[in-house]
């Protein structure tokens, strides 16, 4: 039996205010497609099919945008008087996905949020990500790394791009380079997570993952880091939405390993 995938969809996105004012973050569109979308793509990629969707805020969106997935997908027969007749199935293949809506608040915590899915978690381990990532992270290696670890939890680690050009300079106050926006040398959070069940003990429905859980479990050892050295982009402001959509429409759909 293959590990869930858990997707945090339940933030509010305000530093994206220009797209999720009448739409949640994941349903904001790369390529034409919700972000969201392109993420269960690459799950689905490695075999990953089992998803469970913590949703929050406008969260009824992302269920209609599935629900009638077919009709977006496929032509659709229709009589005014008895209703939809039947709906003739195009070429467009429709993916063999099994999806949990499930309802964890408005307000919630992201610890608060995987902690009220414990009860569709079946396996002994499963993968838990953002709403807003993309990336190109080979999640069978990253799986690999859990199972080899051994720890209750693995986060990914990528290197960010600065968001500002760097300027190295000689004693004498003369430039030797400029670097235009370098790759910095520390990791980050990227988001992409494998966490076995033990999780859940150090959950409650008002912690936060990334703050009291995530030190509680460094303090015991027990988070170890995987290396990403690949494409990483986070969805966080209007900027990157723009910069997502124009590699997309320009081609350099870097993370696109589906």
């Amino acid at each position: 039996m293959k590990p869930k995938v858990v997707i945090l969809c339940g933030g509010k996105g305000t530093r994206l205010r220009e797209e999720t004012e009448n739409k949640p973050k994941p349903l904001v569109t790369v390529g034409g497609l919700p972000i969201l979308w392109h993420i269960m793509k690459h799950y689905a990629h490695y075999g990953f099919n089992d998803f469970i969707l913590c949703l929050g805020y406008k969260g009824e969106l992302i269920k209609e945008y599935f629900l009638s997935y077919q009709y977006r997908r496929w032509d659709v027969q229709l009589n005014l008087k008895d209703g939809i007749n039947s709906i003739i199935k195009g070429k467009d293949e429709v993916e063999d996905w099994n999806i949990i809506f499930a309802g964890t608040g408005l307000e919630t915590n992201t610890g608060g949020r995987v902690k009220k899915v414990e009860k569709y978690i079946d396996g002994d381990y499963f993968f838990l990500t953002y709403g807003d990532g993309l990336s190109d992270v080979n999640l069978m290696e990253l799986e690999s790394f859990f199972l080899q670890k051994g720890k209750i939890g693995v986060v990914t680690g990528v290197r960010p791009q600065s968001k500002y050009g760097e300027i190295a300079v000689d004693p004498d106050g003369i430039i030797t380079s400029f670097k235009e926006k370098p790759w910095l040398n520390s990791y980050i959070n990227g988001g992409f997570f494998i966490f076995n069940r033990k999780i859940f003990d150090y959950l409650n429905e008002n912690c936060t993952l990334e703050q009291e859980v995530f030190q509680q479990l460094i303090s015991e050892q027990q988070l170890a880091m995987y290396k990403h050295e690949g494409f990483w982009k986070c969805m966080d402001t209007y900027k990157d939405y723009q910069e997502l959509n124009e590699m997309w429409y320009q081609g350099n759909t870097s993370w696109k390993v589906y």
